[in-house]
């Protein structure tokens, strides 16, 4: 199989309390559409999209996850082998700016530290908020994720949520792949494509022609350096 004809997929899961906006935000990004009326989500519903991101083409497996607590039991088995997370709060519910920590212990708990990013949902609501703007902005920076602020109503920066974690993950496959053909044990034999030098035998590299990232549990927790240019064939 090409280098070219590799598809990289990358799972994500949705999190956040109930009614900021989930269910909505993901029924936005893959369909196009939106619907007022609030409808609780029952245990785990899933989307995909596929998408070009840097050259590349990322199909996004979406997890869209019930945000009340009789349900945890059913949703913690769907954040294994998650490779990015959306924490989502409401503009105009203080109640799940509050839980967004739990949030992310949840999800760390089965995956790691993965690329993460942190959603004010509801902006169009904002004569309503019960949130300041200086809040939201000191809890990104202590959960160390961007902060991204949206209407699922209006379309504002839904894109951008998405498209910003799979340049993140595109960005941690890169590292994966050069550190594994820079390993220790000796230089692999290499290919070029679109990730700069990458081993054939990668572990990334399925025989079904997908490219799957690791879960945050199952990586090197040591801090490496990011790769911040592709090689390209010209």
């Amino acid at each position: 199989m090409r280098e070219e004809d590799l598809e990289i997929a990358l799972k994500v899961v949705i999190v956040g309390n109930g009614a900021v906006g989930k269910s909505s935000m993901i029924q936005r990004y893959c369909k196009g559409t939106f619907t007022k009326d609030y409808k609780k989500t029952i245990g785990v519903d899933f989307l995909e999209r596929q998408i070009e991101c840097e050259g590349e083409d990322v199909r996004l497996m979406l997890w869209d996850t019930a945000g009340q607590e009789e349900f945890d039991a059913i949703t913690k088995a769907y954040y294994r082998g998650a490779q990015a997370c959306v924490l989502a709060f409401s503009t105009t519910d203080r109640d799940s700016f509050e839980a967004i920590h739990s949030w992310k212990m949840k999800v760390e708990d089965e995956c790691g530290d993965i690329p993460t990013v942190l959603v004010q949902n509801k902006i169009d609501l904002i004569d309503q908020c019960l949130v300041e703007p200086e809040e939201a902005e000191l809890l990104s920076r202590a959960l160390g994720c961007r902060l991204i602020r949206t209407s699922v109503k209006e379309d504002v920066n839904v894109n951008q949520v998405f498209r910003h974690l799979a340049s993140r993950c595109l960005a941690e496959l890169r590292e994966e792949d050069q550190d594994y053909a820079y390993s220790g044990n000796g230089l692999h034999p290499l290919t070029i494509n679109a990730f700069g030098p990458t081993p054939l035998n990668s572990k990334n590299h399925h025989s079904n022609g997908t490219i799957k990232l690791k879960s945050g549990k199952h990586r090197n927790r040591k801090k490496r350096n990011i790769f911040r240019n592709s090689c390209r064939i010209l």
